[in-house]
This record gives structure tokens, sequence and C-alpha cells, in this order.
């Protein structure tokens, strides 16, 4: 079985400086993990906080290799037919139609009901073949003659039973159609699974994966996404609004801005053309990284004293 693009894993230093490249911040842990998961031929489980970069990691990760990004999304009541393959029934009921008149001449040519019957088993097996197979996420992967990144996005929003379901592909990078057989990749898949902790996953899963959890960013590594993915701020405005985030998420809110919010809140004050923060227009844009009033009318109560500290600081 091929792998991928073994130059772009020789090294860790290697890894990092692939993935900033193509506007990734790689972190040195991260650049480990992705090296060992190459090596070992291990799907990595990724985990930690909603809008950390889990997804992007993956993203970037087919960008950097040059390769597909396959993506399946999960969600509750995900299936095999959603998740791996259906068929495709439409042009079966189609092909029924064109072949009418020579099934008719097949029935007509039997001595009796079950030579028709037996005659007609010697063929339905056409319909059940590799033309009339429609490969959803996790089947496409398997079938990327060059390779590909398969994301399993929110693995932990899926069902125990899909969950129990994925790990042949994990392990063996195979799965079994009982129609066709077992279809095995050709080129292994690079493969993510994300989590947002919303529940335990089993260890069965964890076993076959490496894990990486992608903690919030210290303010350093902040600034330097933050300057990676906007890099038109202005170093003063960017300092100061990363340390207004770093305050904000020490408060007991129902959902603490991501870098992603973070991110989205720097572009939104580069369109608005400001140089520094000010009370009024942190009230102005708190929408941006809050998503429920609540956090809103929380953070209002520490504005002030919030604004004057990251003016302070930078």
């Amino acid at each position: 079985m091929k792998w991928l693009n073994e130059e772009k894993f020789s090294t860790i230093e290697r890894i990092q400086q692939g993935f900033d490249d193509v506007e990734y911040v790689c972190t040195k842990k991260i650049a480990t993990t992705l090296y060992l998961a190459y090596h070992l031929g291990k799907p990595i489980l990724v985990e930690g906080p909603a809008g950390v970069g889990k997804t992007d990691l993956g993203k970037s990760a087919a960008i950097y290799l040059q390769v597909p990004l396959i993506r399946l999304q999960c969600y509750e009541g995900l299936d095999e037919s959603k998740a791996l393959y259906e068929w495709k029934y439409g042009k079966q009921l189609l092909y029924t139609q064109i072949l009418k008149d020579k099934l008719n001449d097949l029935i007509q040519k039997s001595d009796g009901l079950s030579e028709s019957i037996e005659k007609l088993h010697q063929h339905d097996d056409i319909f059940f073949s590799s033309p009339f197979l429609e490969p959803r996420p996790l089947l496409k992967a398997l079938q990327q003659q060059e390779g590909c990144v398969l994301l399993v996005d929110e693995v932990d929003k899926s069902d125990q039973e899909f969950e129990a379901f994925l790990l042949e592909i994990l392990s063996d990078f195979q799965v079994s159609v009982p129609e066709i057989g077992t279809v095995s990749a050709t080129s292994k898949p690079f493969v993510f699974l994300t989590s947002n902790n919303t529940r335990e996953l089993s260890e069965a899963l964890k076993r076959r994966c490496l894990h990486l959890f992608i903690p919030f960013p210290d303010p350093k590594l902040e600034r330097k996404i933050i300057h990676t993915r906007v890099p038109g701020i202005p170093d003063r405005l960017r300092k100061q609004l990363v340390s207004f985030i770093q305050q904000v998420r020490k408060l007991d809110l129902k959902k603490v801005p991501s870098i992603s919010e973070t991110i989205d809140w720097a572009r939104v004050l580069l369109l608005l053309h400001s140089d520094k923060l000010s009370p009024d227009l942190v009230r102005e844009t708190l929408n941006v990284f809050l998503k429920f009033e609540e956090d809103i009318r929380t953070v209002e109560e520490h504005l002030y004293d919030f604004t004057e500290k990251s003016l302070a600081r930078a």
C-alpha cells in the first residue's frame, strides 16, 4: 500500500515550515504528532474546545500535501448509506427498463418458473456491481489513487454504533461491501478525526489513533496566529485585542471566544480602520466574538478595566 509524499514528512522542522507556508501556525507539539502519525501510519484524533483550529488542521494538511480533502461531517443518526456508499437506484431502474426486452427473452426461452428464476439469478449481480455504486466520503477516500486527507469532523456527535463502524477503516484502511467484497486503499489516506468532547469516545477508537489536544493558545501564539491570518492589522492593535480576548476567556461565560472568533474580530477592527482599542469600539463589536447576550452583559461589566489593561500591556 502506497503512502503520501514522504519528503514532506522528512523532519518535524520541515512540517512546521510547510504548514506555516499554508498559513497554519503549527506548534512543535502539533508537528511532532503529524510526523509520528505519518511514520506510524495512524489516524490522528484531534480534541479541544470549539474553534481552536482542529478542522483547519485537516484542511491545511490537504493543502500542504497537495491532495484532495474528503470531509465527513458527523451528526446524530449518521449511517453507512451517508458515510460509506449507497446504490444508484435510479440508474438500476433505468437499466432495468432498457433491458426489459432482453429479460423477457430470457424468461420466454425457459421451461417453467424455476428455470426462469435461475436465469434471472445469473444476471441480478450486474445491478450490484461497481458501476452502480455511489461512493460516499469513507469509500471515496479509499479509492483515491494518489492519496487524500480524510477529515471525519466532530466524530463525538455521531452514535456509538457509527463509531464502532469506523474501526475497520482506522485500523486496516479497508471496508467491507457485502455485494462486492472488501475494498482496500491503494494509497493510505491521512486521517484526522476531530472531537469537541461532547461525549466520551470509546477506548477502541482512541487505541487506533494518536491523540492530539489543541488548547486555547497563550498570548504569544495567538498574536502569531493573528499576524498570519490578518497580516494587515497594526502590531499595537494586534497586541491589544489579543490581551483583551485573553482576559475575557478567564470569565465565567457560556461560550468563551475561540481563535476563529479572535480572527474575525481582528478583521472587523481592520475593516473599521481602527488603530487602537477604546471602550466604545469594543462595546460596538462585542457581538463579533460573543454569541450570547448574557455573555455580552458579563463582559460589559469589565469593559473599561479590560480595555485599560490591554492598552497598558501593548
